[in-house]
């Protein structure tokens, strides 16, 4: 397979291996220490409180993946290279990690009120990068099977291990499975959205519950949020290029 590949994308294509390897290792002490905390946590909040935050997310996710405010100005990119393609990535999640700092650094200033409003704000920075990345790659966000690709992506970056090699299976067979999705609002019925807000939420918890401590709250929401726009850019970059190299190699079969 990698004969069909420029020497960039070979490279790549070795790098890509060893980032999935990376993301269905085994939980460490410390990992496994801080899930079993975080269960323990969820269990004592009241179900109430757990189907309000999960119909929040779930209100916003819908609102952005099926919206049309979302989606890019700019038509996708054809005939780029993939190296190119990477270039202009890096460089849109260099702006993208600067806002999220930009507005941490604004609400963590801002005491507990403003803290809790970050949330929202940051989840639609996040997924608007998405969107803006989706493009870069080629993709149109028109389409609705892309943003569906979008939430796995999503969901991905902020998973746990074992969630995490379910997911990886669905993305390395997109060109395949996509084609079978049913309609959008048929297929979002299926979405598990309290696992998908409490495994989104027990992985940025830590960082943002230390935004809400007075005095430190502005650097701490920078901190944060650069570091959970880098979480998301990495694997989001990562999926982009996994569909890219699968495409030319499909593209390549149907030659032959």
């Amino acid at each position: 397979m990698e004969a069909e590949y420029t020497l960039y994308e070979q490279q790549l294509a070795r790098q890509l291996k060893r980032w999935e390897i990376r993301q269905q290792k085994t939980p460490n002490v410390v990992e496994r220490a801080s899930k079993s905390l975080q269960t323990g946590i969820n269990n004592l909040i009241p179900d109430k409180v757990h189907k309000t935050i999960t119909a929040t997310v779930k209100g916003i996710i819908q609102t952005t993946l099926f919206g049309i405010n979302y989606i890019p100005a700019q038509e996708p990119l054809y005939d780029v290279s993939l190296a190119d393609r990477d270039a202009k990535a890096e460089e849109l999640l260099s702006l993208y990690k600067k806002i999220a700092a930009a507005e941490g650094a604004g609400t963590g200033a801002g005491g507990i009120l403003l803290g809790l409003a970050d949330f929202p704000i940051l989840l639609g920075i996040k997924l608007k990068f998405l969107f803006e990345l989706a493009h870069v790659y080629g993709y149109s966000t028109k389409d609705y099977r892309e943003r569906l690709f979008i939430l796995y992506v999503f969901q991905l970056a902020f998973s746990s291990p074992k969630k995490k090699t379910e997911l990886l299976k669905t993305i390395k067979s997109w060109h395949v499975i996509s084609d079978s999705f049913p309609p959008a609002a048929a297929y979002l019925d299926q979405v598990d959205w309290q696992q998908l807000q409490q495994e989104y939420r027990d992985t940025i918890d830590f960082r943002k519950m230390l935004q809400l401590v007075p005095g430190i709250g502005a650097v701490v929401g920078a901190w944060a949020n650069f570091g959970l726009l880098e979480e998301l850019g990495v694997a989001g970059m990562n999926c982009f290029r996994l569909r890219r190299l699968q495409d030319k190699v499909n593209i390549k079969s149907k030659e032959q």
